[in-house]
C-alpha cells in the first residue's frame, strides 16, 4: 500500500480552510489545475470524494470534514515539535456539540462528563436556537445537538433523536414559599409562577395541568432562559415551574426547596445526530453510556 503524500495533504488542507480554489491557488503561487490534480491525487488515494461544489464555492464532504480533521491534528503536531522540540503530544480528537441556548447547563455538563478533562479531546460547545443548530448539524459543523424536543421528520429526515433521560418538573422557589405547604393547587393559587415560554413542552403541559384543576395563577414572568428563571426563583420573584438539575446546586444548599412533583409534567433530554457514514468515535462512547446524571448531587 502506497504510503499518505504529505503534499497532496497540505493542498488539500489550505483550500478546505480557504473554501475557494482560486483563492488558494493564487496564495500558494500554484496553477488552478495544479492544484486540483493534488487533490484528486488525495481522493485516489483516500477512495473517497473530499469536495462537492456550491456554485463558485467547495463544500466538504463528510470525508473531506474528517480528513480536515485529522489535517489539521497532523500539521498543528508538527508545528509543535518544530516549535518546541521537545514533546510531540498527542493526536487531540474534537467533539462539535451544539447545546439549545434554553437547556439546563447541568444537563450539559452531565452529558459531556465521560470526555470532560481528557488531555486528548477538545470539546467545541455552541449555543444557539434549534433551527440554526440543526442546519450546521446537517452541514457536519457540529457532531450531536443536544435539545429538549425531538425535531420535526419524515422517513427522508436525515436527524436521529436519541433519548436521553426524562426528568420530573416540580414547583421550586425559596423555603418560605415551598413550606407554607398545602397542594399544588394551593401553592398555585398562593404564590406567583415563573413559566417557560409558550413553544415550551414543558408550558403546554403546565397549561393544561392548571386548567384540569381549574386554577388561573398569577404569572409573575414567561422566560425562554432555564438559567434565568433559576435566578429569578433565587430572587423570590415566585414559584419556578423547573426540573430538578436546572437547580440542583441550590437544592443541595437549601437556597431552594422543590415541593411535590407536578403531575403529567415532564422535560426530556434528546441528542440529536445525523446519519453518517463515518460517525464520531467519542460520540459513540457516549450515546452508549448509561445515560448522564440528571439527579441531584
Amino acid at each position: 500500500m502506497r504510503d499518505l503524500n504529505y503534499h497532496h495533504l497540505f493542498y488539500f488542507r489550505a483550500v478546505a480552510h480557504d473554501g475557494n480554489l482560486t483563492r488558494t491557488a493564487a496564495r500558494l503561487n500554484l496553477t488552478q489545475s495544479a492544484l486540483s490534480v493534488q487533490i484528486r491525487k488525495l481522493e485516489e488515494r483516500l477512495g473517497h470524494a473530499l469536495f462537492e461544489r456550491e456554485g463558485r464555492q467547495l463544500r466538504l464532504t463528510e470525508a473531506g470534514r474528517i480528513a480536515l480533521d485529522h489535517a489539521d491534528s497532523i500539521f498543528a503536531l508538527g508545528e509543535e515539535l518544530v516549535g518546541t522540540l521537545k514533546d510531540a503530544g498527542r493526536t487531540r480528537r474534537a467533539l462539535r456539540v451544539g447545546a439549545q441556548a434554553t437547556l439546563s447547563r447541568n444537563f450539559q455538563i452531565g452529558f459531556l462528563r465521560p470526555v470532560l478533562g481528557q488531555e486528548d479531546v477538545d470539546v467545541i460547545l455552541r449555543s444557539g436556537s434549534p433551527a440554526e443548530l440543526l442546519q450546521a448539524l446537517e452541514a457536519l459543523n457540529l457532531d450531536v445537538v443536544l435539545m429538549n424536543r425531538p425535531p420535526a421528520g419524515d422517513a427522508a429526515s436525515p436527524f436521529v433523536a436519541h433519548r436521553l433521560a426524562e426528568q420530573p418538573v416540580n414547583l421550586v422557589g425559596t423555603p418560605h414559599r415551598v413550606a407554607s405547604g398545602g397542594t399544588i393547587a394551593e401553592l398555585l393559587t398562593g404564590h406567583p409562577v415563573i413559566l417557560p415560554t409558550a413553544d415550551s413542552s414543558v408550558r403546554t403541559a403546565f397549561d393544561a395541568l392548571a386548567d384540569r384543576i381549574g386554577i388561573r395563577p398569577q404569572i409573575a414572568a414567561e422566560v425562554d432562559d432555564m438559567a434565568m428563571m433559576r435566578l429569578l426563583a433565587r430572587e423570590d420573584v415566585g414559584l419556578a415551574v423547573l426540573p430538578p438539575i436546572v437547580v440542583k446546586d441550590e437544592l443541595a444548599s437549601g437556597l431552594l426547596h422543590a415541593a411535590d412533583v407536578l403531575p403529567g409534567i415532564t422535560e426530556t433530554f434528546y441528542a440529536v445526530t445525523v446519519r453518517r457514514r463515518f460517525p464520531n468515535a467519542l460520540l459513540r462512547a457516549l450515546l452508549s453510556a448509561d445515560g448522564p446524571a440528571v439527579g441531584p448531587d
